[in-house]
């Protein structure tokens, strides 16, 4: 069995898009996947894959949401290994002393991650942003809100992508390390 991560966007923000994790952990198990643990409220999900690649359980993911609990969101499943890539190659630790303001950019598919190397080149400050191989950060100094970095991702990316901020993505490292 391969242990992943789903990632689901906009869901439980507000009214919109109500997606109860009890729900979430009963329909993914319908779907055969195992070791279902989700955290917080916010659609973070730990699971077990007999096969299968993980685009393709984000798909199946998003369809069964759609069809069975009739919520549309974007789903971004990642392997563990994934998930540990894009922590090992954080590059901007130096900035991460408010871990609520420091978020990890996750998208399925790496050409969609690439759209955001321009933005890198742009001054930020006191904001900051880099792009990797596994996921893109933004260092949002004066909060999510009213980011600048923030709202340019999110009109390159639209709805392709999902962030995390870091306390969430050190949860759900220990998540997928624990048995």
């Amino acid at each position: 069995m391969k242990r992943h991560i789903a990632l689901l966007r906009g869901i439980n923000v507000g009214k919109a898009k109500r997606v109860a994790m009890a729900d979430l952990r009963a329909l993914m198990e319908d779907l055969g996947f195992a070791n279902v643990r989700t955290l917080l409220n916010s659609g973070n999900a730990v699971f077990d894959a007999k096969s299968g690649t993980a685009a393709a359980h984000a798909k199946r993911l998003r369809a069964a949401i759609h069809e069975t609990l009739g919520v549309d969101c974007e789903v971004i499943v990642k392997t563990a290994a994934d998930l540990a890539a894009a922590i090992a190659e954080h590059p901007l630790r130096h900035h991460a002393n408010d871990d609520a303001r420091m978020l990890v950019m996750f998208t399925q598919e790496a050409p969609a991650l690439a759209e955001l190397k321009a933005l890198e080149v742009l001054a930020w400050a006191p904001e900051a942003f880099a792009v990797g191989r596994h996921a893109a950060w933004l260092w949002c100094a004066d909060g999510i809100i009213e980011s600048r970095v923030a709202k340019a991702v999110g009109k390159v990316l639209k709805e392709r992508g999902t962030a995390r901020n870091w306390a969430t993505v050190e949860k759900l490292r220990a998540m997928v390390l624990a048995d």
